[in-house]
């Protein structure tokens, strides 16, 4: 009887070679990235669909399979998906990222222009925090008699 293989391996790797090394050769499967990342199979997906995140390779039976490298995408993904960028505009950022080089003016522009976008929530909650701070100082309990000064 065959092993088993170990969860995110694909089955049609040899047995005899080891776990670890068979995972670096033939890559991880989606249910292993989406267990390691926290996402959903379905969002890992649609990811790869979309162009978002490429797989190295696929094995015989089509599975996907993709390197370690995947998880920094996802993260990056994460936050670009936070700060409410399209994911159009998430997939040219991920390209220029892998190539290394950016020379897409709009690119650079969108980039910028969120980047002005954050600094100008941070200088706005920071006014928002000094006017709590304010108003936290001048506070009074209602109803309440003021401790006695010593």
């Amino acid at each position: 009887m065959v092993p088993a293989a170990p969860p995110g391996l694909p089955t049609d790797v040899p047995p005899t070679v080891p776990a670890r090394v068979s995972r670096a050769l033939a890559g991880l499967r989606i249910g292993a990235v989406a267990e390691g990342s926290g996402l959903p199979v379905k969002t890992i997906r649609y990811y790869s669909d979309e162009g978002l995140i490429l797989p190295t390779s696929r094995t015989q039976g089509g599975y996907r399979l993709f390197d370690e490298g995947v998880y920094a995408e996802l993260s990056l993904i994460r936050t670009l998906k936070a700060l409410e960028i399209p994911l159009v505009d998430i997939k040219a950022i991920l390209a220029a990222r892998r190539v290394g080089v950016c020379s897409c003016d709009s690119l650079r522009r969108l980039i910028e222009d969120k980047r002005d976008e954050i600094q100008g929530r941070l200088t706005g909650l920071e006014a928002l925090r000094q006017e709590l701070t304010t108003l936290l100082r001048g506070w009074e309990d209602c109803g309440r008699p003021k401790p006695d000064a010593p």
